[in-house]
């Protein structure tokens, strides 16, 4: 049965990582027959420009009709004058609530052989694996009301909402229960129950769920706290649930620790499988067109691809497994690049060449 994967490309450097990921797709549909069709959308900037809106209803009618979706990356310079309404940025909002996406998985993996690239010392990265589940379809970013008005006595006022109900609380909660359970029955809830009352109500929740996963051990941590502690010690974690602002920004950080935010997948998901896959990097416009951009993070997000919506694990093994032999054969983007390393330096397009040739060994 044909399987549609939707390509969105965007901006800056999205169309040149998202090809190299179409590529690695292509060979492992070949090695696996996953009868893969590909159509592709425009989203962000690149759709602004051709349609005036951000995510054009062709787009749309193509995502609701996708079995998957794997994305760019949004956003660029010359977007940043445009209204709030009408920035790039609106397109990737606007696509997560349409298609209900909210369960937003980011694993931080360190490979190995990149240890050294980490701005931490070896000895507190080793063995890095930790996943942040962050709620993705609520919260400040899509909380009403919220705009920038201008008061009686004349001074500007911005300001947003940050709305939780208990139903999307215990959604998010229950997909961080079992992600924990298939890992090491660790879940820390992170919030900010000591001052908002958004996530008082948040901590109600996840301790009242708790009682339904008895194999996992809930703790929580103010979100300020878990920010330190993800510098300071990051292995202390394996599944972090939080929402959506504080787990825009904990992803980040995590996503350091492992050396390159080029490395970095993540999958947005709905209650029916349904998801959209991207780096967690952003367009970066300055490098664009160079040939220099990291493709991995896009390359291991269409990997989460095939194992959560397609269910094709074994291809997403492969995949993974690639990528792992690339980086001990010693090749790397500049932005993975060891000061002093004797590693070979190579360009997007080498990259993609590589993990297929690893693919095909």
């Amino acid at each position: 049965m044909t399987q549609t994967v939707l390509l969105l490309p965007g901006d800056g450097i999205g169309p040149e990582v998202v090809w190299q990921a179409r590529r690695v797709l292509e060979a492992v549909d070949a090695r696996h027959d996953l009868d893969l069709q590909f159509t592709e959308g425009d989203i962000g900037g690149i759709a602004v420009e051709r349609s005036g809106q951000a995510y054009p209803a062709a787009t749309r009618a193509l995502a609701n009709e996708a079995d998957a979706i794997l994305l760019g990356a949004v956003g660029g310079p010359q977007w940043d004058d445009l209204p709030a309404q009408e920035r790039p940025e609106r397109g990737l909002l606007a696509i997560r609530a349409d298609l209900d996406l909210f369960c937003n998985l980011r694993p931080a993996l360190l490979f190995p052989d990149l240890i050294g690239a980490s701005s931490l010392r070896a000895e507190l990265v080793s063995g890095l694996d930790v996943l942040i589940v962050r709620e993705l379809t609520g919260g400040i970013y899509f909380g009403e009301p919220r705009g920038v008005v201008t008061r009686e006595d004349g001074i500007r006022e911005g300001f947003n909402t940050d709305r939780y109900d208990e139903v999307e609380i215990r959604r998010i909660g229950r997909l961080a229960f079992e992600a924990a359970q298939k890992r090491s029955g660790r879940l820390c809830s992170v919030d900010k129950a000591n001052v908002l009352e958004v996530t008082m109500l948040w901590r109600e929740v996840m301790e009242a769920l708790s009682s339904e996963y008895p194999d996992v051990t809930l703790s929580h941590m103010y979100v300020d706290n878990a920010a330190m502690q993800l510098v300071r010690d990051p292995n202390q974690f394996d599944v972090l649930v939080t929402g959506n602002l504080f787990g825009d920004i904990l992803s980040d950080i995590a996503a350091m620790l492992t050396g390159s935010i080029g490395m970095l997948p993540s999958a947005s998901l709905n209650a029916q499988g349904t998801g959209l896959y991207e780096p967690v990097h952003g367009s970066a416009p300055d490098i664009a067109g160079d040939d220099s951009a990291n493709p991995l993070a896009t390359i291991l997000s269409a990997a989460m691809l095939l194992r959560f919506s397609l269910d094709a694990p074994e291809a997403a093994n492969e995949i993974e497994s690639a990528v792992a032999v690339v980086l001990e054969a010693g090749f790397r983007t500049a932005d993975i690049a060891e000061r002093h390393s004797p590693a070979s330096l190579i360009g997007t397009q080498a990259m993609g060449d590589a993990v297929i040739a690893a693919l095909t060994d």
